[in-house]
């Protein structure tokens, strides 16, 4: 499924590089996305490669309400995914695995990983996940890093 969410957010633009202004996540019910396959709208999750025009990877923010659980379980078929917790506390399930999750838990899903979450608290349980190609990645961060020469300046 192709994601196609309309977004009318802040874009900043350079040769270079794409920022957009989401909000804060405790605004996020803000956005809805309507998946026409299942016929469901959810609200609170923004998807946005196409928003950043990144040739990589998804990323999308999100918020699950107090109380509310994911009511199926996926895997995929190309692209594991890191969940990074930043607000709320909850529960995973990968694979019949149970685990606690909170601000600060960071989780990587292989792709036959086949997992769902919950919201078991009361308050709102907030999350990024990242996808990208498994097995993709062909240098750490150091090693693909260019040092410029250029000296940094901050215009006043």
């Amino acid at each position: 499924m192709t994601v196609n969410q309309e977004l009318n957010l802040k874009k900043d633009t350079g040769k270079n590089f794409t920022a957009v202004h989401v909000g804060k996540f405790s605004t996020l019910d803000q956005y809805e996305l309507h998946m026409q396959s299942i016929n469901r709208t959810v609200h609170g999750k923004v998807f946005l490669r196409e928003a950043i025009d990144s040739t990589s990877v998804q990323i999308s923010l999100n918020k699950l309400p107090a109380g509310r659980t994911v009511p199926f379980y996926h895997a995929h078929k190309l692209n594991e995914e890191v969940y990074i917790f930043t607000g709320g506390k909850g529960q995973m399930q990968v694979d019949d695995q149970i685990f606690d999750v909170e601000e600060g838990t960071v989780v990587r899903i292989k792709t036959e990983g086949v997992r769902t979450w919950r919201n078991n608290s009361d308050q709102d349980l907030y999350y990024v996940v990242i996808q990208a190609k498994e097995n993709s990645l062909t240098a750490d961060t150091i090693e693909d890093g260019i040092k410029s020469e250029k000296s940094v300046v901050w215009a006043e």
